[in-house]
C-alpha cells in the first residue's frame, strides 16, 4: 500500500504560462502538504526537467504560445514511450479532453479550477503512479534475483557435471515414461552401456541379455514409485562373460504431488563380485 506521507513526498511539475495559475496551484498543493513542488512558465524546458527529475506527475496547462501541451506530451512520450507517463491536463476547453487522454494525459481538470476536485484528481494519480513505481521496482527485483538463481544453478550444474566426469559412478535422470533426460559420468562409455540400456528392458540373444528374475524385482520397485538403494542386477554381455551393477534411485515429485520420475546413480561393481579374482591377481603382480 502506499501512504500518506509517500504520496505528499511526491515529485510534482507544475507547467503554465500563466503566473497567477502556478501560484494558485503552488499554494493549493503546499496547503496540502506537498513539499517537493516545482514550476516553470517555459513550455520547452518541460521535457529536459522530466529526464533529469523524472517527476511523479506534471500540471501541464494545454494552452501555452511557442509550445502547447499536445507538443509536450507528444516529447515526454518519446522519453516513455513504453512507460507511465503521469500527467494530469489542465483546460478551459472541453473539446482538448478527448484528445488530450488520446495523446496520452492521464486525467485531466477544467479551468477555473475547483480546488477539491484538483486535490482529489491530484492525489488518485500520485497513488497509481507510486503504484507503478512500486510494481516496476518489485519486477526488476525479481527478473535480479531469478537471474542470479538462474546463474547459480547453471554453475552447481557445472561444477557436479564436472565432478560426475571425474568419478567412476555415473548420475542419471528419467522421465515420468522411462526416458533418460539426464546421465552424467563417464563410466557408461567406458562400460560400452548406452543410455537405453542402463535401466532398459531384457533383450535378446544377439546383444547383451539382463537378468529376468532380477529385472523383475526393479521393475516392481519402479512400478510402486518406491526408492530403491544399492540395487544390484546382472547382465550377460554378449562374450559370454558376466556383468554386474549398482544403481540406487528414488522418485520425483512435483509440487502438486504428481510422479515425474525418478533420478539415482549407478555404478559397475563386477570386480568386487569376485574376490578370488582380485586376491590372484594382486600375488601374480606381487610375484
Amino acid at each position: 500500500m502506499i501512504s500518506k506521507p509517500d504520496i505528499l513526498n511526491a515529485s510534482i511539475l507544475i507547467v503554465d504560462d500563466q503566473d497567477v495559475n502556478v501560484r494558485l496551484l503552488e499554494q493549493m498543493l503546499g496547503d496540502a502538504g506537498y513539499t517537493r513542488i516545482t514550476s516553470t512558465m517555459d513550455p520547452y524546458q518541460v521535457c529536459p526537467l522530466y529526464r533529469q527529475n523524472r517527476y511523479d506527475l506534471i500540471l501541464l496547462d494545454l494552452q501555452m504560445p511557442g509550445m502547447d501541451g499536445f507538443q509536450v506530451l507528444d516529447g515526454l512520450k518519446e522519453i516513455e514511450p513504453d512507460g507511465y507517463l503521469p500527467v494530469l491536463v489542465i483546460t478551459a476547453q472541453p473539446s482538448h479532453k478527448l484528445r488530450a487522454l488520446q495523446a496520452g494525459a492521464k486525467d485531466f481538470v477544467s479551468k477555473p479550477f475547483d480546488l477539491v476536485e484538483v486535490q482529489t484528481r491530484i492525489h488518485n494519480l500520485l497513488e497509481v503512479r507510486l503504484l507503478y513505481k512500486k510494481l516496476r521496482s518489485y519486477n526488476k527485483e525479481l527478473e535480479q534475483i531469478v537471474a542470479e538463481r538462474t546463474a547459480e544453478l547453471r554453475e552447481s550444474e557445472a561444477r557436479f557435471r564436472r565432478l560426475t566426469e571425474l568419478a567412476s559412478d555415473w548420475y542419471w535422470e528419467q522421465d515420468e515414461n522411462g526416458r533418460f533426460t539426464k546421465v552424467y559420468g563417464p563410466a557408461l562409455e567406458m562400460l560400452g552401456i548406452t543410455v537405453d540400456a542402463l535401466l532398459g528392458e531384457p533383450k535378446g540373444n544377439n546383444e547383451a541379455r539382463w537378468d529376468e528374475a532380477e529385472y523383475a524385482v526393479f521393475k516392481a520397485n519402479i512400478a510402486a514409485r518406491r526408492p530403491f538403494l544399492d540395487f544390484v542386477y546382472s547382465r550377460t554381455k554378449s562374450d559370454g562373460s558376466r556383468q554386474y551393477l549398482m544403481v540406487s534411485g528414488e522418485p520425483m515429485f512435483d509440487s502438486s504431488g504428481r510422479f515425474t520420475g525418478y533420478r539415482g546413480i549407478g555404478k559397475d561393481v563386477t570386480e568386487s563380485m569376485y574376490p578370488v579374482k582380485k586376491i590372484v591377481r594382486r600375488f601374480s603382480t606381487v610375484a
